[in-house]
């Protein structure tokens, strides 16, 4: 199923210059994942401290671009340059969820988002992603497909907090994308089950 996932190459490319600017001056796949880590949770204590701020919400478009071409910087270099380790492998895993929830559920604290529709948005974010990881247990590849990847979650979140933070006003709107979302997850959810189980039995 399409996700924005299947840009990744052409992203890629237009980030390969900045790839090997960074390797000249000593920098490794690891301490780009700690950058994205690093900037997820701050922009979303950013979100914590002004939940109410419109600043707060525009910040968080670009800290997701921001963290989409570091997690594509830390894979293209470890895998161009040799870089891949254990170590790199848990941090790339753990920091995707670990980002994901620090971005994201600081936005039940603003105004016109229902806390309890975003937590169970979080949490099934987390069991897509470990059911992408899964899938190498079963014998296949690591999984990444949509509908609702961590592309498509950080265009979603980013264009909601983009509408919200330009003064659009809340509403069932809201309530409506993110049960969207709670499907178009659970569906994700699925596919990467259903796709590891096939590719594994092949």
């Amino acid at each position: 199923m399409a996700s924005i996932y299947d840009l990744k190459p052409r992203f890629q490319a237009l980030l390969r210059p900045l790839m090997h600017a960074l390797v000249r001056v000593g920098a490794t796949a690891n301490h780009v994942t700690w950058a994205a880590l690093l900037i997820s949770g701050v922009v979303g204590g950013m979100i914590v401290w002004r939940p109410h701020a419109d600043w707060s919400l525009l910040v968080l478009p670009v800290a997701l671009f921001l963290r989409m071409a570091l997690n594509a910087l830390d894979g293209m270099m470890a895998r161009e340059f040799a870089m891949t380790s254990r170590l790199g492998t848990i941090l790339n895993e753990l920091g995707d969820v670990a980002s994901d929830a620090a971005l994201y559920l600081p936005l039940a604290l603003v105004p016109g988002i229902r806390p309890t529709l975003l937590v169970p948005v979080v949490v099934l974010a987390v069991i897509s992603e470990m059911a992408g990881v899964l899938a190498i247990q079963v014998g296949a590849t690591r999984r990444y497909d949509g509908p609702m990847g961590k592309s498509d979650r950080a265009f979603v979140f980013g264009a909601l907090a983009l509408a919200l933070g330009l003064g659009a006003p809340s509403g069932r709107w809201v309530d409506g994308l993110l049960m969207l979302m709670l499907l178009l997850l659970l569906l994700t959810v699925w596919n990467r089950a259903r796709r590891a189980l096939r590719e594994a039995h092949d």
